[in-house]
């Protein structure tokens, strides 16, 4: 008898036939084949009129597809796959995300059985430049480490304790440790810590479902880690999105910033006073209006 899966990859996807394309590629070629473990990957398309479907049908027949009637949103995409959940830890996915020589997931792996009280454990992202994805070593979004990202404080003074709390740039970057919260682009997840803190909050339809799962990992006991050692490319802005369309980028921002406000409700609002949540909800709408 084979050995059961040790892992589960979610890939979720809305309109990103290329870039699906090359995750599903990129992890065939550098992770599955790679690993002394069996993986399951499980594909969920958010309802794509872009082929998606197809492609992995037809090219990528050893990853189970999940294909939705219409777009659900990143957690409710992820969910459909996590309800179903069978081996001791997942790992969600973009499908901008890219595996490389240097994406040794046994390493992940064997941190995980090594330290239960980790509950999430992210690898180094990095741009295609090489540099940083900031995303993935992320301080909870407080109010004051918010409004001192938001004016571009953190920018300024990046390695000040004072300033710099919503990525935490003062950090050893090259060491292994604990943050915060990572980004669901890549995160490996201890399936009994799933089940103690429940699925992806639903609410947040696209981004901060992240930061509130980590939260609630944190609430409950476990650990977040970062850990550099390992490392994944992410092509950023690229997964869920048709990149020619201008409106569908539009709206992506109004996701984020919007659901900023989401979160500050969720977990802040009920212990500071009124004026201050009109006052994000202003900085807000008024980053919102810059960026558009």
């Amino acid at each position: 008898m084979s050995e059961a899966p040790k892992l589960t990859i979610v890939v979720t996807n809305y309109n990103g036939r290329y870039w699906l394309g090359n995750t599903l590629s990129s992890l065939r070629e550098h992770l599955i084949g790679s690993s002394g473990h069996r993986i399951r990957v499980v594909v969920v398309d958010n309802g794509s009129n872009d082929g998606s479907t197809e492609l992995v049908k037809e090219s990528f027949g050893w990853a189970r597809l999940v294909a939705l009637p219409d777009n659900q949103g990143f957690a409710a995409g992820n969910n459909r796959a996590l309800q179903d959940l069978d081996t001791p830890y997942v790992m969600l996915l973009n499908s901008d995300v890219e595996s490389t020589a240097d994406t040794d997931i046994d390493t992940l792996l064997r941190y995980l059985d090594r330290h239960p009280q980790v509950a999430v454990v992210t690898p180094r992202l990095v741009f295609p430049t090489g540099q940083l994805d900031p995303a993935c070593h992320r301080g909870e979004p407080t109010p004051w480490a918010s409004l001192t990202y938001f004016l571009g404080l953190e920018r300024l003074f990046p390695h000040s304790k004072l300033w710099g709390r919503y990525h935490q740039w003062y950090r050893d970057l090259s060491a292994v440790h604990q943050v915060d919260a990572c980004s669901g682009a890549a995160m490996l997840v201890r399936a009994a810590a799933i089940s103690k803190v429940g699925l992806l909050d639903e609410r947040f339809f696209m981004y901060a479902e992240d930061l509130d799962w980590c939260r609630r990992f944190r609430q409950a006991g476990y650990q977040v880690v970062y850990h550099p050692e390992v490392t994944m490319v992410h092509h950023k802005y690229k997964s869920g999105l048709d990149s020619s369309s201008g409106r569908v980028a539009a709206k992506t921002q109004e996701y984020f910033y919007d659901t900023m406000l989401q979160y500050y409700d969720k977990h802040y609002r009920h212990r500071y006073p009124s004026w201050l949540r009109v006052a994000v909800r202003v900085m807000l709408l008024a980053k919102r209006g810059v960026s558009s």
